[in-house]
This record gives structure tokens, C-alpha cells and sequence, in this order.
């Protein structure tokens, strides 16, 4: 598998892919909410890079850019961001979070409550997200 820096057109384009590829084979989300993201100091690019998580359907969809109707809006730096997407360190959410690294506007509660326990594909998912990743 091709790496790329993380959030790079190339990068992004990927984690679409799979996402959707892995849409029906992971646990369903625990919560249904529309998440806006917005990642600064990325090093390319132009700085600031959005993209949106939609699981109102019961599934996770990944896009780039802002969805409507968005519950809650993350804003968090680039490499707090890496270390949570590619590591899916949880600790480190919190402590990025208590620190004020990620910034938060709207529904809190819709991202407080822990992802389901990880079945084999979420594994598999996983691991192909940090193989693709420089």
C-alpha cells in the first residue's frame, strides 16, 4: 500500500475509499451525529484542512469539507489530530482535550461516549489507516 502524509489530497482520497469499503463490515456507531472537523497547521496545503464524519445513518461516512446540519464541530492541530486518527490513542484525547488542543462547538455529549468495541475489520481497517500513513 502507498503511504502518504496525513490529510494529503492522496491521503484523504484513500481514507474515503476505505471507509466506504469497511461501511457495513465495522461495529455500527453508538452515536448518530453529523461532525465537522477542522484541522490547522497542516503543512501543506494552505494550512487548515476540513472535513466532516456523518453517522446519522447508523454508518460512518467521510467526506471532505462541512456537512449541513453538523451537531459538533472539532477544531484540534495536525499532529494531535495524526496521533488521534492514525493511533486511535483515547488517552491522548482526553489529555489533548483538558489541555485545550482540541476546541469544541456544539453537542458535546455526541462525542463523549466511547466507540463500540473494535471487531476483526475495524482491526483490519485500522491497521491499513497507519500503513497508508508517512
Amino acid at each position: 500500500m502507498a503511504k502518504h502524509p496525513f490529510l494529503s489530497d492522496e491521503w484523504l482520497d484513500m481514507l474515503i475509499a476505505l471507509t466506504a469499503e469497511y461501511r457495513d463490515k465495522v461495529p455500527a456507531p453508538l452515536v448518530k451525529m453529523k461532525l465537522n472537523q477542522n484541522v490547522t497547521g497542516v503543512p501543506f496545503g494552505g494550512g487548515t484542512v476540513q472535513m466532516y464524519t456523518d453517522t446519522s445513518a447508523g454508518t460512518a461516512t467521510v467526506g471532505r469539507g462541512h456537512i449541513e446540519g453538523a451537531d459538533v464541530t472539532l477544531t484540534v492541530d495536525y499532529e494531535t489530530a495524526k496521533s488521534l486518527v492514525v493511533l486511535g490513542d483515547q488517552a491522548a484525547a482526553m489529555q489533548a482535550f483538558m489541555s485545550g488542543k482540541i476546541k469544541v462547538d456544539g453537542d458535546m455529549t455526541k462525542i463523549m461516549t466511547p466507540p463500540p468495541p473494535k471487531n476483526d475489520a475495524q482491526k483490519e481497517l485500522d491497521q491499513k489507516v497507519k500503513d497508508m500513513t508517512e
